[in-house]
């Protein structure tokens, strides 16, 4: 678990501490989070002007993982499985005439889809399905925690994102989420609407950040490392 949390040229990175001579930076997948390992004697200073100095090297580590996040993209045919809610779907493609759309049946995502539609084709479909499950279940989360936090979201968008889970404008107070978020846990989404809306109060991931998410969501560690950890790209379908 991170020990503490920078933000280094708009980029967040989880600090450890450790009991080592040397400070190591590591860029993750699926999403680029970027990771310190730092000796316990090193100060919050001394640690951000090491990101500073790898800030193209991460930047450029970052920008590598997304594409092979594009490249991974699946060619949307029966066999192939997708996550929803943190759930392993086989995918299911029905062409017939008719409007292009998405149903749940049990442990199947049945694509029904015309008989000449590309890939691009369904996998936007797909997509809007995605962005739907979200915008069902974001407000109730959103009014609960503007309830339990005394704040208010005036607009929130659900959009894709490259190397974020959420983002908040602390100006005008909106947020984003990532579509993204549909393929995880409900606990997660969860997470990024509490971790957003804490940017009210405290912009960057320090001390006063943690204390406040360990005070209104004192398991938000679990549920990042859960939504960290989570498959994220569409598999081949085994068994």
């Amino acid at each position: 678990m991170p020990d503490n949390y920078l933000t280094v040229g708009g980029i967040d990175v989880d600090v450890v501490f450790k009991d080592i001579k040397h400070l190591h930076i590591g860029v993750y997948p699926p999403l680029g989070r970027v990771r310190v390992a730092a000796p316990s004697r090193f100060d919050d200073d001394t640690i951000r002007l090491a990101v500073v100095q790898r800030l193209s090297w991460i930047r450029r580590r970052r920008k590598e993982l997304a594409g092979a996040a594009r490249q991974s993209m699946r060619e949307m045919v029966t066999g192939e499985s997708h996550y929803v809610w943190g759930a392993r779907k086989r995918l299911k493609v029905v062409e017939r005439a008719g409007r292009s759309h998405i149903e749940l049946d049990g442990e199947r995502l049945v694509l029904y889809t015309s008989t000449n539609s590309t890939s691009e084709q369904r996998r936007a479909v797909l997509d809007r399905w995605y962005r739907e499950q979200l915008r069902n279940v974001l407000p109730g989360l959103i009014s609960r925690w503007e309830s339990e936090l005394g704040v208010m979201v005036p607009k929130w968008t659900v959009r894709k994102m490259k190397t974020k889970w959420g983002s908040c404008n602390r100006e005008t107070h909106n947020v984003w989420f990532n579509v993204e978020l549909a393929k995880k846990d409900p606990v997660c989404l969860e997470y990024i609407v509490v971790h957003e809306l804490m940017h009210y109060f405290e912009r960057n991931h320090g001390g006063t950040f943690t204390t406040l998410m360990d005070r209104y969501l004192p398991d938000w560690r679990v549920r990042r490392d859960e939504l960290n950890g989570a498959p994220l790209a569409e598999e081949a379908w085994e068994g």
